[in-house]
Order: C-alpha cells, then sequence, then structure tokens
C-alpha cells in the first residue's frame, strides 16, 4: 500500500518530514467549535496531526487510491471527501466560530484553491505550502516584478506571512522547485467590496503590465483616475504594479462603487 506512485497528473508531491508537517499543523490554534479543511490530504501525512486538534475536521482528497491510508483518521467529527475540492457547493458550511483551510497546494491549482475557498467560505486563515515563486508573490510589494493583481486581492482579506522555505529532498517524489509555507490571516477591518467586481477590476489593471494604468482603464473616468493619482503623488504614467493598496481601492471604490 506505501508503493502508491505520485500522479504528475494531480501535481502529487508527498510532504515527509515529520518537523516539517508537525509545524504546519500548529501554525495556528483551534477550539471546540471550529473547522479545520484539508485540500488533498493524500496519505495522511499531515492529516494525522490535524485530526487532534479541537474542533471538526473535513478533507478534500480526488485521489481514491487514498482511502486505506485516510480511513483510519475518520469519525463522528473527522469526515474526509474523495471528490474535487474545486467542484464543491461550501455555502452550507457556516455553523462554525472559526474555519481554516490548510493545503499542500500543486503549482498549476494554487489560486483556483484560493479563489474558490475565497468565494464560498467566510474563512478565518489558511496556511499553503505551495511553490516558493507563488508565496513570494503573495507577499510582494508594490513595485516589485511579483506584485499583480492577486497580491493586492489576497492582501485586502488577509495578513500575510511568509512563514519558512520547504527544500525539494523533503518531499516524494521530490519536485523540481523549492516550496514554502504561507500564512493568510483574515484582516479584522475589511473595507466592504464585491469580491467579483473588485477581482474583475484588479484583473484589468494588471491586464497589460507593459501599458500605463490610464490605458488599461480606458473605459472608465479618466478626471478620477488622474485626480486620485495625483493624491498620492503619481504620475499618470504610473503603471498598476507602482501602486500602493490604498491608492488600487481607492480607484475601486471611486471608479466601480461610485462613492
Amino acid at each position: 500500500m506505501d508503493k502508491i506512485v505520485a500522479k504528475k497528473s494531480l501535481g502529487q508531491n508527498f510532504l515527509k518530514d515529520e518537523q516539517v508537517l508537525q509545524k504546519i499543523a500548529n501554525s495556528f490554534e483551534t477550539q471546540e467549535n471550529d473547522l479545520i479543511i484539508e485540500v488533498g490530504p493524500g496519505k495522511g501525512a499531515l492529516t494525522k496531526y490535524l485530526v487532534l486538534k479541537e474542533g471538526d475536521y473535513l478533507g478534500y482528497e480526488i485521489d481514491t487510491r487514498m482511502v486505506d491510508f485516510l480511513s483510519k483518521y475518520t469519525s463522528k467529527n473527522k469526515k474526509i471527501i474523495y471528490e474535487d475540492y474545486l467542484k464543491q457547493d461550501l455555502s452550507n458550511i457556516s455553523s462554525y466560530q472559526h474555519i481554516y483551510v490548510v493545503a499542500n497546494i500543486p503549482y498549476y491549482i494554487t489560486t483556483p484553491i484560493i479563489e474558490h475557498t475565497l468565494h464560498s467560505l467566510p474563512v478565518d486563515g489558511m496556511t499553503l505550502l505551495v511553490q516558493k515563486e507563488v508565496a513570494q508573490r503573495f507577499s510582494a510589494l508594490p513595485g516589485s516584478r511579483d506584485y499583480g493583481y492577486f497580491t493586492v486581492l489576497l492582501n485586502h482579506f488577509f495578513t500575510i506571512e511568509y512563514l519558512f522555505d520547504v527544500a525539494p529532498a523533503l518531499f516524494d517524489p521530490p519536485p523540481k522547485v523549492m516550496s514554502a509555507v504561507v500564512k493568510l490571516v483574515r484582516k479584522r477591518d475589511i473595507k466592504e467590496v464585491d469580491i467579483h467586481s473588485f477581482q474583475s477590476f484588479l484583473k484589468l489593471m494588471f491586464s497589460q503590465k507593459r501599458k500605463t494604468l490610464k490605458n488599461n482603464l480606458k473605459g472608465y473616468d479618466f478626471q478620477v483616475i488622474s485626480s486620485i493619482l495625483l493624491k498620492y503623488g503619481y504620475s499618470l504614467q504610473v503603471r498598476a504594479e507602482e501602486l500602493s493598496y490604498n491608492t488600487i481601492l481607492e480607484l475601486y471604490q471611486k471608479l466601480v462603487l461610485k462613492n
């Protein structure tokens, strides 16, 4: 049973270092009325630590070969669903005081998994094992090459903590890139936005990086755009990746929400 081969099609790289697994499990505290959601528990390397924490546990595993590995961790309030997390209706998960998501995410579905969670759940925190390059993008600063629409989206809802790097040798099979663990903690005072229109606006702003902001936002009131840019000390030739979060948020509020 231990000889199950990782599927490239699922982006499987099984983390095997016990110290790192424990650090991930201990990156957040839970209480009796909380829920832990694990996306892609695999063979249960991290699951065995998560089910020991207070509260309920819910795992989503798309690979049914893992049933024999994971069945020993299930109980009345510790459940595993063998379906695609991205296709699940999570709207009925609401009767918990706090919800935390933990995942070792393949690079190619990192953004979809975070977006699905953000759109579907009142999640309080996420601890994610991702490609290092992706982790750097999450916590990038304005003006850096890694700063993009997804950086701004995440930073609107979460405080981003870059916890530590994870070397390829700590996985089976070893990935070709360095990985890192990031922790997303939901902010207490979040400015109200419509997440769908906010995300669309951000994508438009950052859609063509070589173009100036005014070119990417051609359909919007240029007078409003120019007044906000001048207010924050930017030239009219500025590009989206140079703008601070506060500037971007005000542009959205004035141009889309009209307030």
